[in-house]
């Protein structure tokens, strides 16, 4: 054999044992697709376009003074049943002059799991002077505040409120403002376009525990309002929150799902307006 034929194979048989550690090496590791919503989640506004949105956690004007992980659109998911049963209270509540606004639905496990782990960080107090004013951070699991799982994550909680038509515009939250606490008179809390409720939505204070017998007059007629339309749809609420409600039976009551708030986690699903 030629030196020429001999360096030949030598050439071809380093190039099979490149190719050779090229499919069987080290691969690129591969982005995990997002988690989509089942059949049973649609978008509200697919049900009901006049119920007002305005979805906090996507915002930083929450306890947690930042955008929170999952919320990619400022918009309201829902299982289909719970989506339906809002709309029957929302026709009722427009014939009194009266719209719902949502200020968060479904949302996703790693939203709650950004809670955690802000709770967890006891030197982020600065949402503290409005959402939590008289309560220590370190209380919040033990006070029942923060948990690792939620209602929400199952599709068929929310939390709103009712709005006074024609509805008023409500100015953005300006990070860094000077706060005030969500328990104090309504013309001294953040702006909201809501009814007075007597506290802000996410006051964390036994103040908004929907029956506390502090809240009288208008305010106790606001929140009585909001648990009445909802109550004949079939809606439960959280005796802690006035703002926070179930739709019963639950379509998933023991499953928690984390796929994206965005219309893409609800890509293929028919439309259908109401």
């Amino acid at each position: 054999m030629t030196r020429t034929s001999t360096a030949v194979r030598r050439l071809a048989t380093a190039a099979a044992a490149a190719l050779l550690w090229t499919a069987t090496g080290p691969t690129v590791a591969q982005a995990k697709p997002e988690p989509k919503a089942p059949q049973e989640f649609v978008a509200l506004r697919d049900v009901d376009r006049t119920i007002i949105q305005e979805i906090r956690y996507i915002t930083p004007h929450n306890f947690v003074g930042a955008p929170v992980d999952g919320y990619e659109k400022p918009m309201c998911i829902l299982t289909r049943p719970a989506a339906q049963a809002l709309h029957k209270a929302q026709t009722g509540l427009l014939k009194r002059g009266y719209s719902l606004k949502v200020y968060d639905c479904y949302r996703p496990q790693r939203a709650v799991d950004h809670f955690v782990r802000w709770a967890e960080d006891l030197g982020d107090q600065r949402m503290k002077a409005e959402f939590y004013p008289q309560v220590d951070k370190t209380r919040l699991f033990a006070d029942g505040y923060i948990a690792e799982k939620s209602g929400h994550s199952r599709g068929s909680t929310l939390d709103l409120t009712v709005v006074k038509l024609p509805a008023a515009a409500t100015r953005a939250y300006v990070p860094g403002e000077r706060l005030a606490p969500c328990y104090g008179p309504q013309k001294e809390r953040f702006p909201d376009n809501s009814v007075d409720m007597g506290t802000g939505f996410d006051c964390f204070d036994t103040l908004a525990h929907t029956d506390d017998p502090r809240i009288k007059g208008a305010q106790r007629a606001n929140r009585d309002l909001l648990r009445g339309a909802l109550a004949e749809q079939g809606f439960v609420n959280l005796p802690e929150e006035w703002w926070h409600f179930t739709y019963k039976p639950e379509l998933f009551p023991d499953t928690y799902f984390d796929f994206p708030v965005s219309r893409r986690s609800l890509s293929g699903r028919a439309v259908t307006h109401s």
